[in-house]
């Protein structure tokens, strides 16, 4: 076992400045980022009953608290009946836990992915490339995250569209039946505040940007991308000349066959002639 500073020693912290590394670093902050601000909301509104016949039931502060995971139909609320003090029990419309711990479950596991890949970069880049297993299944883990981002991003998004209408006081004021009564007022107060959340959607697909893009480079790492026409640019001259001589003869050969024509078929064809342009054969008979 290496010691702390055995590893930082031998670590190879250069490969941070390389696109391969430090996307990497970047999808390791973006995915943290993504899932505090989805995972760590909480939101409240404020709705008003003013009940016009029954002032003793009006209630000009009622508040509604949800957050993470978004079990709108688990959250409850009283609001007055404007009848003789009565009160009734309400909840919230909708489910959206399964968008909201998708998007965030991803987030998780993009982190703890991208956090163990920039260790094995700076410290173990030997073991990395061993076999070229290192890089395949660094490209595949890739993709496939490329995929789960986009698709619980969308997701994630609609959920977040559908929250916000819910949630919207608005909304909430038709389920009071109070509200439902011309002679009773009610309001809104206060609507709850989206910045975390359209920030979590934001960081969502900026990730699926950065591991998208991180697809070429971790690509050029395989044996893909290298066994292409890398595998003669970087042979050895004897590699090179040994194929090269195994296509001549081939070529020399097809050339003969198809035009007829040698070196040595046109030396027997001068011999044939006298330096003056004569047939041999009849200096001979001379």
């Amino acid at each position: 076992m290496l010691s702390t500073n055995e590893l930082v020693s031998v670590g190879t912290f250069q490969v941070l400045k390389l696109p391969l590394g430090f996307i990497r670093v970047l999808e390791w902050l973006f995915s943290i980022f993504a899932f505090a601000t989805c995972g760590g909301y909480s939101g409240q509104l404020w709705v008003s009953v003013d009940c016009q016949l029954d002032k003793a039931s009006s209630n000009l502060s009622i508040g509604i608290d949800f957050a993470y995971p978004f079990r709108l139909h688990q959250v409850s609320f009283e609001a007055p009946l404007c009848e003789g003090g009565r009160r009734e029990r309400l909840f919230l419309i909708g489910d959206y836990t399964s968008s909201a711990e998708f998007f965030v479950t991803i987030a998780v596991f993009a982190f703890l992915y991208s956090f163990m890949a920039t260790i094995v970069y700076i410290f173990f880049q030997n073991k990395y490339r061993e076999n070229n297993r290192g890089p395949l299944i660094d490209f595949i883990v890739t993709v496939v995250f490329s995929f789960m981002w986009l698709v619980s991003s969308s997701a994630w998004a609609k959920a977040l569209s559908d929250i916000k209408v819910a949630t919207d006081p608005d909304e909430v004021q038709e389920l009071m039946s109070a509200c439902k009564v011309m002679t009773n007022k009610c309001g809104s107060v206060q609507g709850p505040r989206w910045s975390g959340l359209n920030t979590s959607v934001v960081f969502g697909f900026l990730n699926f940007v950065l591991w998208a893009g991180n697809i070429w480079f971790v690509f050029k790492e395989t044996g893909w991308h290298k066994g292409g026409p890398a595998r003669y640019a970087g042979a050895p001259p004897e590699k090179q000349a040994e194929t090269f001589n195994q296509q001549q003869p081939y070529n020399q050969g097809s050339f003969d066959q198809s035009g007829g024509y040698s070196a040595q078929g046109d030396q027997e064809q001068v011999s044939e002639y006298s330096p003056v342009g004569g047939p041999t054969s009849f200096s001979n008979q001379m």
